[in-house]
């Protein structure tokens, strides 16, 4: 009789000034496991590497990543926590929010205030800042993928989204994401 494995999830967490190499000495106690990254990100931000990663593999393989993973030492720091597969979600779309501005403070928690109160979820954000080129002054984008309850009138959000934007004086954008 043939045992089942049973898929256990892992997410993995990882900060380290950033240096040639850090993805291969991230990923390879996970290959050398048995373990399959399921999805991630990675990224440089300042001089630092940061890292997100859910990794799915046996128990057995799961647990020897908890105990290697923080071990990996030159100062990457490694953070794990098993969780589960895909969580099922009411019916919702994926909408995508796309917003430029001027740069200044609290913009990512005034977005994020505002989906939240009407308990919408934030499933991906990416915020970057440059300096526009010909005045050179600093310049905000947030791209975000959130998931709307079927149940909401998209007209309505998306006209208190736009006066919500309006007064903050920041240009948007939010339309259904296109595979």
């Amino acid at each position: 009789m043939v045992e089942k494995k049973i898929r256990q999830f892992l997410v993995i967490s990882a900060l380290s000034h950033d240096r040639p190499g850090i993805v291969d000495a991230l990923t390879k106690p996970i290959r050398e496991t048995g373990g399959n990254i399921l999805d991630s990100r990675m990224t440089v931000l300042g001089g630092e590497f940061a890292a997100l990663m859910l990794v799915e593999g046996g128990w057995d393989t799961i647990a020897r990543l908890e105990k290697l993973l923080p071990a990996l030492g030159n100062g990457m720091q490694v953070m794990t926590r098993r969780t589960e597969g895909q969580v099922e979600q009411e019916a919702a779309l994926p909408y995508m929010v796309n917003v430029i501005a001027l740069d200044h403070p609290g913009i990512v928690n005034d977005l994020a205030g505002f989906f939240a109160e009407r308990e919408i979820n934030i499933f991906n954000l990416e915020t970057d800042s440059y300096n526009a080129p010909h005045t050179g002054s600093l310049m905000f984008t947030a791209n975000m993928t959130v998931s709307i309850p079927a149940s909401f009138s998209i007209v309505q959000l998306r006209n208190e989204f736009l006066e919500f934007c309006d007064s903050l004086n920041l240009d948007a954008i939010l339309e259904p994401l296109k595979n």
